[in-house]
């Protein structure tokens, strides 16, 4: 007995000593490449998807901007994800601009479909980026949302706020830490919730709801003490129509394939670039990500041909 009890000893140390030795697996492969893991993400360009929980086949759905769902945006390599909440019922609901006008269901069944995602794909860095226009507290309706889904663990806290554009970690060290989805929040992000992050402290955009097919660039939205280089970056491009001159904005389905084409986002992107230090944007936000050519024109921003 005395003999079993030694051996059980000896191979609870043997054990110890080789978690300690062997070194940790490292990510080969980060979000679909391996020239990305040793990529910084503030150096990195992500495709985005703008109003990414608005998705309707229907063509006569007004109010959508996506037609294709969260896991079929995943797909198609779309890894920044953009979308506004409302409060309706006492819950967290993904709302375009109201709830009554194209409700996208509850964000934690929105998280849950991101964490299906992740739970599939471990070497894939993931951005969220989630506008709160009604201020709703960050403890009481964020935070459960993203912990009753399962999504918190997965969530990357920063070792400060705000974060230059250089100290962000690559995406192989995001992967490897098991950290690797960036949180931010366009208002209300106070602190009271650490791994939810403010976005204008850190990230800059140029205007949205954009109607002219150039899409002049300028500083739109932005805070902080960070200057713009050192303020990560997007691209709001998605163009819009006046409805038989109503002022009331509609994204460009028509119009879609030639605004998601390459030709145009590198032409939007060189446009930012003087903001920006001359580095291309980090995030290019389309409507009808499936429609066009998002995911090459990421790929040019990249350095891939």
């Amino acid at each position: 007995m005395f003999a079993g009890l030694q051996a059980v000893l000896l191979f609870c140390a043997v054990s110890s000593t080789l978690g300690a030795v062997l070194p940790k697996k490292r990510a080969t492969v980060c979000n679909g490449r391996a020239e990305l893991c040793n990529r910084p993400y503030g150096n990195t360009t992500f495709l985005g998807s703008h109003d990414s929980a608005f998705f309707s086949s229907d063509p006569f759905a007004l109010a959508r901007d996506q037609e294709v769902d969260i896991p079929t945006q995943l797909s198609l390599g779309v890894r920044f994800l953009q979308s506004q909440a409302h409060e309706k019922d006492g819950a967290l609901h993904f709302c375009h601009t109201s709830c009554d006008l194209f409700d996208g269901g509850l964000v934690v069944d929105y998280l849950s479909k991101v964490k299906t995602f992740l739970d599939a794909n471990p070497n894939e860095v993931l951005t969220l980026l989630f506008t709160n226009p009604e201020g709703l507290s960050l403890t009481d309706m964020w935070k459960p949302a993203f912990d009753n889904s399962g999504v918190t663990p997965f969530t990357y806290v920063p070792p400060h706020q705000p974060m230059k554009r250089s100290e962000w970690p690559t995406l192989g060290q995001l992967i490897d830490s098991g950290k690797r989805v960036i949180v931010f929040l366009d208002a209300g992000a106070d602190g009271s919730v650490d791994f939810i992050l403010s976005e204008f402290t850190q990230l800059w955009e140029p205007p949205f709801s954009e109607t002219n097919s150039t899409f002049p660039c300028s500083v739109d939205r932005i805070d902080g003490p960070l200057s713009t280089v050192d303020h990560l970056n997007m691209l709001n491009h998605n163009l819009n129509v006046d409805l038989l001159g109503t002022g009331i904005l509609l994204s460009d389905r028509i119009d879609a394939p030639t605004t998601n084409g390459v030709t145009s986002i590198l032409a939007n992107a060189n446009g930012c670039a003087p903001f920006a230090g001359g580095v291309a944007p980090n995030f290019v936000m389309l409507d009808y990500v499936n429609v066009g050519q998002g995911m090459q024109a990421v790929n040019r921003l990249n350095g891939f041909a």
